[in-house]
């Protein structure tokens, strides 16, 4: 695909705040208090991996009327001042006394008088990025009766991706699929799974991610254990089934897909088991449709891989994909989030294979008003011998 361009055009920001504030009417309220790194990009286009710092705390203020109003530390003034905000109020943090509390207060009094509403996101898969002490000194200034819930707003927004933000995932997939490609460079038997797990990463960082955060996967005899543990000093072994999986970033979106190799002839059941993930993945691409639910896709999967039972211990069969990893909706069978075009997905069905050993597949994909699109590269029902 042709490169997408970096950063967004203000006006898609600007769009942002007035859908959010058409949402906030209808409930009653007067401000949207955000404190987390996703949330204040999301509006701001704040782009900056100083988060991983968890010192210094910041603040984004989106009023039911005008432009929102950013409350942060000082060190970050010069970056949120290319942004398309103007109104960035700073303090020098940390500070021991008042950490931007004080001036928070002043903002929010001044956008939302003397008994206005404020929504806080407090669903799954967000939180109150600051210490529990601030926000109690917060509910003590403004009152805790006006700290509401959100009610979701903000993870509605965030769930149906623009066209620029979709270009943005489909580039970080292709970056993925090229580090995939040239696996076998750097997989090999005899080499330690820690090793691999590096090299994989380098492929990454070659092939035009920003950076990668997240690489997870295993290597064993007939599958693998679990998809989650770190990876130790162990060799990968002849016959060894190997999986890596990356969440990648590119221009601050991710990707988030998987691959599965054999170290070697493969069993008929490390076959078998693959083409039915294979198999479960382009069913529930089949059933991503407009006005179908997720609990939809679930079944669709789960038929193939798990016929008999209620889902993998996983959990789910995939997820939502944007600006995190995971993101909302969940793939299990009690979600009927209602698809729309716009919506990022992860398919990723799990199927065991003999005791204790399981092999999982994962695709990305994009809901559209003509049907499902893929923005990983299929990988075929053949298992990929290195």
């Amino acid at each position: 695909m042709t490169a997408a361009p970096r950063g967004f055009a203000d006006a898609e920001f600007a769009a942002r705040v007035v859908r959010a504030q058409a949402v906030m009417k209808t409930r009653g309220l007067s401000a949207l208090l955000l404190t987390t790194e996703p949330e204040i990009r999301y509006f701001t286009g704040f782009l900056t991996r100083f988060w991983e710092s968890p010192t210094r705390v910041w603040f984004l203020v989106i009023p039911l009327i005008g432009d929102p109003v950013a409350v942060i530390p000082s060190i970050g003034a010069h970056l949120m001042g290319q942004t398309w905000l103007r109104d960035i109020r700073t303090w020098q943090a940390p500070d021991y006394h008042d950490d931007g509390i004080g001036l928070l207060v002043d903002a929010l009094r001044e956008v939302c008088g003397a008994d206005g509403l404020i929504g806080v996101p407090d669903q799954m898969e967000t939180h109150v990025r600051m210490p529990l002490s601030g926000f109690r000194l917060l509910e003590q200034h403004l009152g805790a009766e006006r700290l509401v819930t959100d009610g979701a707003l903000v993870r509605q927004l965030r769930m149906v991706k623009s066209d620029a933000e979709i270009a943005k995932i489909e580039m970080a997939c292709c970056v993925a699929n090229r580090a995939f490609a040239r696996v076998s460079e750097i997989a090999r038997v005899g080499d330690p799974l820690a090793d691999v797990f590096r090299g994989f990463q380098r492929l990454c960082l070659e092939e035009g991610a920003d950076f990668v955060p997240y690489v997870a996967g295993a290597a064993g005899q007939g599958g693998y254990g679990d998809v989650i543990s770190p990876a130790g000093d162990e060799p990968v072994e002849a016959g060894d089934v190997l999986m890596l999986d990356t969440g990648l970033v590119w221009d601050g979106y991710y990707c988030d897909f998987d691959r599965n190799f054999s170290l070697g002839a493969p069993s008929d059941a490390v076959i078998d088991a693959h083409k039915r993930l294979i198999t479960a993945t382009h069913v529930g691409f089949e059933a991503a449709k407009v006005g179908a639910t997720m609990a939809d896709l679930f079944h669709a999967m789960n038929a193939v891989v798990d016929p008999h039972g209620a889902g993998s211990a996983g959990g789910r069969l995939g997820h939502g994909l944007g600006m995190q990893l995971t993101e909302w909706p969940s793939i299990i069978a009690q979600d009927y989030t209602v698809l729309e075009a716009g919506m990022v997905l992860t398919l990723e069905p799990c199927v065991a294979v003999g005791a204790g050993k399981i092999m999982v597949h994962e695709e990305n994909i994009v809901i559209t008003p003509q049907g499902p699109r893929f923005l990983s590269e299929f990988q075929s029902a053949m298992l990929e011998v290195i």
